[in-house]
């Protein structure tokens, strides 16, 4: 199994300003965050950036970075650029690692590239966990993802799927014993083929009210394998209250 790992981090960010180059006990989240990724198996860690500002962050600590345009949508749009930048064969895979993601697991990195490596059929692979409290379940800001028996993503939501009808049907807000509910997990791995196509896909009616960019594959007719672990996401960095937490973490470990 061969794949690289590319990192998407944009200097904008409404609720964190300059998120990308935040400190944690002495290094850029962007630079935790490519340090984690370089102790997965990945043959090559890329940050890819619209600001030159992270750039040279990024390459003053020993890791590669790539200027991308500042006109991207999505993180995955951004990955297209950087796999026609680096002319990867069809067959490449690729894994998103969300830059304000420090605390990444690199096994789970492993994990989503080689699942990829052994399903010919799917153009994506994922992560998700067992959900084991309602709160997790009826959370928007939770996404939820369904599949089938074998390991294919039918549907992703921020609403509680699959709804059990008769445990909820009074109204209450509870796990129901032994509900098949999935947290997704954020990352992604992709093979370079379906990278060239992803920007001239069309937004279909699910993506847009679900504001879910892994909407757009499953609209479209292609196949997400999904890796089910039981380890748990990794927290992200999102309010202030998060960066915060993570600094201790990492200063703890210091």
């Amino acid at each position: 199994m061969s794949f690289i790992a590319v990192i998407p981090a944009r200097a904008a960010s409404t609720r964190l300003p300059g998120k990308p180059l935040l400190d944690i006990a002495g290094q850029p989240m962007v630079v935790r965050t490519a340090a984690q990724a370089a102790r997965s198996l990945a043959s090559r860690v890329v940050v890819a950036t619209d600001d030159p500002r992270i750039q040279q962050a990024v390459q003053e600590h020993g890791f590669e970075a790539l200027l991308t345009r500042a006109d991207h949508p999505t993180g995955t749009d951004r990955l297209a650029e950087i796999a026609e930048q680096l002319k990867l064969s069809p067959e490449s895979i690729v894994v998103n690692v969300q830059g304000d993601e420090p605390l990444i697991d690199p096994e789970q990195i492993n994990q989503v590239a080689r699942l990829l490596d052994e399903a010919p059929d799917a153009a994506i692979a994922t992560c998700a966990t067992p959900i084991h409290d309602a709160e997790t379940l009826f959370s928007p800001s939770a996404v939820k993802v369904v599949c089938t028996l074998n390991g294919r993503a039918l549907y992703f939501s921020r609403a509680p799927i699959p709804w059990a009808r008769d445990a909820l049907a009074d109204g209450s807000r509870i796990l129901a014993p032994g509900l098949p509910a999935l947290h997704h997990i954020g990352l992604y791995a992709y093979r370079a083929r379906f990278l060239a196509r992803f920007p001239g896909l069309p937004v279909g009616p699910l993506e847009a009210f679900e504001s879910l960019e892994q909407l757009r594959a499953l609209e479209n007719g292609f196949s997400i394998a999904v890796h089910v672990t039981q380890g748990h996401p990794a927290m992200g960095v999102d309010t202030q209250e998060d960066l915060e937490r993570v600094r201790e973490i990492f200063t703890n470990r210091l």
